[in-house]
């Protein structure tokens, strides 16, 4: 009997070099940081931060976390729920809608929140001119706070976990739900008993998602005043030029983050309920009676306003009731798309590579996925930490073209998974035959991979190309951090403007961030309510 080589699969061969380099590009901020915050992140001002500040930030982060994680399950699993299980009127119109609070990111809603919720915004004017109590006459939520940032986080982020919840409730089969109902189960003990197990890891994985951006928020936590670990990385570093102390902070939320990952990939890992019936039928959608009907309308409906049409309504409204700082908004503008340019570029070559290189059944093109995977888990903070390193030991200095490249290199570390996945599963889509036919032609590899394999690596792109350009769009505390003197995007001037208390001024950028990211997430939604089983594709 021939012997079976057990490793041969772990081969490291020389056509493996693009993604080995492809995954050293997206590792060496990570890495750098590590090195910086165990080896450097010592002295008298990270004895400061310890002992005074430390547990601040530590009890700000994971009290975030946790309520932010109850606020999306509250949010996301009933809207999931109902709008794949039952008919009510708007139905059709909500499936899409929920998911549009992906185009804005935390820190506008939070300014949005600010000035809606403040003593002088509009919600308390009306409550104290209908009553005429005076502002210290009546309790008010305070959106300033750490159930407020939670709030907020929750509204932006619900997204991830109702697409997983929805995609789960979509995929099972109705067998067993009614399997349960005749058994004499109500439909909420249906619910409980049967769907939810079901759909309790894709759910799980989707909450990871949403609390890893969570944790990697700043200019919301920044706002609304909450100390978290973000906070204190980019404070570490802007106000108090400590790279050392910011690195040690980013490792510790480097630990935490690393956390979700591993509770993500554990509950992935859980068999759960499995759909055991020989019998898969698509699940058919219910009516409901008028009073349940209109109930779930008006969840959707609340929902809905909260997460996307009440702030970017006062956004739209203060930018047309003032015309506060036009002017300087073409400089920012321009910044804006030529660095969320040249980030989502680098971002898409290394995606391509990587996707590319997923053909072959080496360790290193494997291993550059999930480095991949890891990398879009990082906060910005922390890569711009491990980039700050880099820059340090280099005869270069944190000013013009070398800050530029060093922002590019940091959006593409971290989301080059985002372009990456949905060009893997273009090529997962296509039978290996195709690549085998051309190579017992005689094409070498190399023509294989730009005559085959990249043709249909790149009809996965238009999402991930998109996707890549509005993240790099949004991100704000890398680029507060490395960004050159005088040197603004949108997301920057909004935040300088927030900050500064000036609103109105804060609107118009922040609003042209959540305009640009509408395109992708109404393509993803097009693409998403195409995708139900049965559904033409």
């Amino acid at each position: 009997m021939a012997r079976v080589a057990p490793f041969r699969n772990l081969a490291i061969r020389a056509s493996d070099g693009p993604a080995f380099l492809a995954g050293l590009v997206i590792a060496v901020p990570v890495a750098a940081t590590l090195v910086a915050g165990l080896v450097f992140g010592g002295g008298d001002a990270w004895d400061h931060i310890r002992t005074t500040l430390l547990t601040g930030y530590l009890l700000g982060t994971i009290g975030t976390l946790a309520l932010t994680g109850l606020f999306i399950l509250a949010f996301a699993v009933p809207a999931a729920w109902l709008v794949t299980m039952y008919r009510f009127p708007g139905r059709a119109i909500f499936e899409w809608l929920l998911i549009l609070p992906l185009a804005a990111p935390g820190y506008v809603l939070a300014y949005a929140y600010g000035d809606l919720m403040g003593v002088g915004g509009p919600i308390q004017a009306a409550l104290r001119s209908a009553t005429g109590w005076r502002a210290r006459d009546y309790w008010f939520p305070d959106i300033h706070s750490l159930p407020g940032l939670a709030f907020v986080l929750a509204l932006t982020l619900y997204p991830y976990v109702y697409l997983t919840a929805r995609a789960a409730f979509i995929s099972q089969s109705v067998c067993s739900l009614e399997a349960a109902r005749s058994l004499g189960a109500s439909a909420a003990r249906s619910f409980w008993r049967v769907a939810l197990p079901a759909a309790r890891p894709a759910i799980a994985a989707g909450l990871s998602l949403s609390l890893m951006e969570a944790a990697a928020d700043y200019g919301a936590a920044e706002y609304l005043g909450v100390p978290t670990l973000t906070y204190g990385i980019v404070r570490a570093w802007t106000s108090f030029g400590e790279p050392a102390t910011a690195a040690r902070l980013a490792l510790v939320l480097l630990t935490l983050v690393l956390s979700l990952v591993l509770f993500e990939r554990w509950s992935r890992g859980r068999r759960g309920s499995e759909q055991n019936s020989r019998r898969w039928r698509a699940v058919a959608r219910a009516p409901l009676t008028p009073l349940a009907a209109a109930g779930a309308t008006a969840l959707c409906i609340a929902i809905f306003l909260m997460s996307f049409g009440l702030p970017v309504g006062r956004l739209i409204w203060r930018s047309v009731e003032t015309s506060e700082t036009l002017a300087p908004i073409g400089p920012a503008l321009m910044n804006t798309l030529m660095l969320a340019g040249a980030g989502a570029a680098l971002a898409f070559v290394l995606a391509l590579v990587i996707a590319l290189s997923q053909r072959a059944s080496g360790v290193l093109p494997r291993v550059a996925r999930l480095t991949a995977s890891s990398g879009y888990a990082i906060p910005g903070a922390v890569l711009a930490m491990g980039a700050l390193v880099v820059l340090g030991l280099l005869p270069f200095t944190l000013t013009g073209a070398s800050a530029l490249i060093a922002l590019a290199w940091v959006y593409a570390s971290r989301f080059t998974a985002a372009g990456a996945e949905p060009m893997v599963a273009a090529l997962a889509r296509a039978p290996a035959s195709l690549s085998q036919a051309a190579g017992s032609l005689g094409a070498s590899p190399l023509r294989r991979a730009r005559e085959v394999d990249l043709p249909i690596a790149l009809s996965g792109a238009t999402a991930g190309a998109l996707i890549l350009f509005v993240e790099s769009l949004k991100e704000l505390p890398a680029t507060l951090m490395l960004r050159p003197f005088n040197w603004d995007t949108l997301a920057v001037r909004a935040n300088a403007y927030a900050t500064d208390e000036r609103l109105a001024a804060a609107a118009l950028p922040a609003l042209l961030i959540t305009m640009a990211g509408l395109l992708p997430v109404i393509f993803l939604s097009w693409r998403l309510s195409r995708a139900r089983p049965g559904a033409p594709e």
